[in-house]
Parts: structure tokens; C-alpha cells; sequence
């Protein structure tokens, strides 16, 4: 049997899982402290759900389940693959989050705003930055269509991180309506816009020329795919010249509100900008669209939108929501390898104890404890030396003998 984890998928050593459940504690307790209620929702979905969700490339990512016992016999009789399957494993949580607030609308309140945070699951191809099993810290407001609620998860999302420790990043602001007028000024149609943002979404990996041959081989005609990646490369492009291909002025009005008061919030400690290629993959955004990046590393480490209709799928009725997620893995990633160090944290020791021992060594420990200690007890061998390595490797402040020491060896000193 294989002692490694699947491909994708981490195993986390104690000291990794520590820094892990110091982050997600300082953000959910940020969350919570903005007003924000934790929710929770199985890893399961309906698959017809997940096919229908509007999910981008996401949606060639779900990991399906087969149908069990007399149902898959008679799903393989029939010989239709779509058949096969009647599950599958969530790969974000704003799916699960509509489907539980359509279900569950009555009891909460309006609007409603929700923590989650839990793993999700893609059937990525592994490599560094993309696993196959992840966790997503989400806040979403569901109710309402202000465009404070913008404001608001913003706000929050900053403060999460600075209270994480992550400085020096950078907020940028798109609105899914602003870019398919640039979509569609170039001469593409609203049928084809969907396909043209996946192709742009691309921009920053494969540049213009790449995003140009990308459209040319879906088929789309020259002149129009040049055209669009002429309009994408005028620079500056200002909220001022988005402006002139819209007709609605509205999504131009909320961006220049949203960057004018998340701008008096942050108090220079973090930029906010409009990004005319800010795409978002996912297809459910329908209105205002954000990401954070950080400048100290070049990459994403939170994004979210508005996404007006994923909620009506159920109910056949619009439900205006929006939500922030931050990504996890990356800030962890980030912070352990800048060598991060919980701050406050409690001084761990060991109380090391004859095996006859076991109840005074217990006592002392709850001693230790009181006095605000983490205590672990560990028997003692026949060779201290060897133990005393082993814990100060483990990052144990010290250690007391039971019955010989009067205080606590500490180690390295």
C-alpha cells in the first residue's frame, strides 16, 4: 500500500497544521467580528446541480460519483456515460451556498450574511499552486442588490488579511457589464461573450497574441478578434474611457463609489484600482467583480464578484447576491515561506515522568497549564539526550523532569 498522499492533496505535519488553524481562526473571527454567520454544507452535490452552475472551466473539474448498486448496472446497460454519475464533490462554495439559501430563505434573515470555510475539490492536473483539495474562507451577502454590500465584503476581506499578517496588496475592480460592452463594441455578439471572457481571463499568462489565437481557433472572425485585442491594449484605460461604450452608466458610477470609499477605509494601507482585464473565470458573475493581489509575491490571494442569478436557479425568482473568497492555500503557502511565526503564541513544554508516575505527572501538568502553558507528557526514556533533541525540534520551549527539576530546562539557553 502507497504512504503518500493522493496527488493533489497535502499531508500536514503539526507544526503546518498549527499556522493553519491560527489562520483560519484570525479570519473567522474577523469575519465574525464584521457581523458575518458561519454556515455550514455538505461536500456532496446534486450533479445536475453542479453541471448547471455556470461554473466556467470549473465545470470540467467536478469530481463525479457513480451511481451505486442496481442503479449504475443499469446506467452501464444504457450506455449513455451521463448516466453513469448522480453526485459529485463541491468545487466552490457558492453552488452549495445558493441551494442552502433558497432552501433554508424563510429562517434567515435579509439580507443574509455568511461565513464559509471549508475544503472544496477540483480534479486539477497537480502541480505547484494547484491541488486537487483546497480550502475556501468565504463571506457572502445574499439579499440585497446596494452596491455597499461591495463595500462592506471588501472592507472585511482587507481587514481579514492584514490581521493575517499579509501587507502590500493591491484591489482590483472589474464589472462584468463594462466588459462585454468592450466585447461587444469590438463586434463580437452576446452569445459569444461568455466564450470570449475564458479566452481573456487568460490575458495575463499568455498575452494578447495568445488570447487572439485562442478566439481565431473557437472559430471567431479575424478582423473582430484583432479589433477586441486593439481595444485591449490602449493604455491607460480609465474608468473615464470605459465609460464611452456604455450605455448604462451604472456599473461605471458603482466602480468609481466602490474605489472612492474602500479608498477612505484603508488608510494608505492598501490600493484599490479599476482593471479592465480583470475577467474572473467563473460564468455566474453577472455585475461587479474583484480580486486582490498581492505585490510582494505576483499572484492572486482573493477574488469574488456579484452573481445575480445563481440563487434564481432554485427559485426561479432574482436574488441579488455577492460574496469575497480568500485563498487559502496561497496565503499559507505564503506566510510559511517568509518564515512566519505565530504571534502570542502559548510556550509549549513537555513534563517528563517515571512510567509509576503518570497521576503526579498529570497534576503538574494541569499546574502548567494554569499557568497558561500547552503541556505534553511524555515518559521518560533511557536516554534523555535523544528526547531533548526530538522536542526542540518539534519547537517546545523547554521541558521539566518530574521529581528532579525545581523549574523548567529550557531549551537553547
Amino acid at each position: 500500500m502507497k504512504i503518500t498522499s493522493v496527488k493533489g492533496t497535502n499531508d500536514y505535519l503539526p507544526k503546518e497544521a498549527l499556522l493553519r488553524d491560527y489562520l483560519q481562526g484570525k479570519i473567522l473571527e474577523t469575519y465574525r467580528s464584521c457581523g458575518f454567520e458561519r454556515i455550514s454544507t455538505p461536500i456532496l452535490e446534486e450533479i445536475e446541480n453542479l453541471d448547471k452552475s455556470e461554473g466556467g472551466e470549473n465545470l470540467g473539474l467536478i469530481f463525479k460519483i457513480m451511481k451505486r448498486g442496481d442503479k449504475l448496472e443499469k446506467a452501464l446497460a444504457s450506455g449513455n456515460p451521463k448516466e453513469i454519475a448522480d453526485l459529485g464533490l463541491r468545487y466552490d462554495l457558492t453552488l452549495p451556498l445558493s441551494r442552502y439559501y433558497a432552501g433554508h430563505r424563510a429562517e434567515l434573515p435579509n439580507p443574509f450574511k455568511c461565513i464559509q470555510m471549508d475544503c472544496v475539490f477540483r480534479a486539477e492536473r497537480p502541480q505547484k499552486g494547484r491541488l486537487r483539495q483546497f480550502m475556501q474562507c468565504d463571506i457572502d451577502i445574499l439579499g440585497s442588490d446596494s452596491v455597499n454590500c461591495e463595500i462592506e465584503l471588501i472592507d472585511t476581506t482587507a481587514k481579514a488579511l492584514l490581521n493575517v499578517g499579509i501587507r502590500n496588496f493591491k484591489i482590483k475592480l472589474n464589472d462584468r457589464r463594462i466588459l462585454k460592452n468592450l466585447i461587444y463594441a469590438a463586434g463580437f455578439t452576446a452569445e459569444d461573450a461568455d466564450s470570449v471572457c475564458i479566452a481573456f481571463d487568460k490575458m495575463d499568462k499568455i498575452g494578447g497574441e495568445g488570447v487572439a489565437a485562442e478566439l481565431l481557433e473557437k472559430g471567431f472572425d479575424e478582423a473582430t478578434v484583432r479589433k477586441f485585442i486593439d481595444l485591449m491594449s490602449i493604455s491607460p484605460f480609465t474608468l473615464d474611457e470605459a465609460e464611452k461604450y456604455c450605455e448604462d452608466k451604472t456599473p461605471v458610477e458603482n466602480l468609481r463609489y466602490i474605489i472612492d470609499t474602500v479608498s477612505k477605509l484603508s488608510g494608505n494601507s492598501y490600493s484599490i484600482v479599476y482593471d479592465r482585464s480583470l475577467v474572473r473565470g467563473q460564468g455566474y458573475y453577472t455585475g461587479t467583480i474583484f480580486e486582490i493581489e498581492s505585490l510582494d509575491f505576483g499572484s492572486s490571494i482573493a477574488g469574488g464578484g456579484r452573481y445575480d442569478n445563481m440563487v434564481g436557479k432554485f427559485l426561479n425568482e432574482s436574488v441579488p447576491a455577492v460574496g469575497f473568497s480568500i485563498g487559502f492555500e496561497r496565503i499559507a503557502s505564503i506566510l510559511t515561506d517568509a518564515g512566519f511565526q505565530i504571534p502570542e503564541a502559548k510556550k509549549k513544554i513537555a513534563v517528563i515522568y517515571d512510567a509509576a508516575d503518570i497521576l503526579p505527572a498529570l497534576k503538574k501538568a494541569d499546574e502548567f497549564r494554569s499557568a497558561n502553558y500547552e503541556v505534553v507528557l511524555c515518559e521518560r526514556p533511557k536516554k534523555l539526550g535523544k528526547l531533548f533533541g526530538k522536542l526542540e525540534e518539534q519547537g517546545l520551549y523547554g521541558c521539566f523532569i518530574l521529581n528532579e527539576s525545581e523549574d523548567i530546562k529550557v531549551f537553547g539557553a
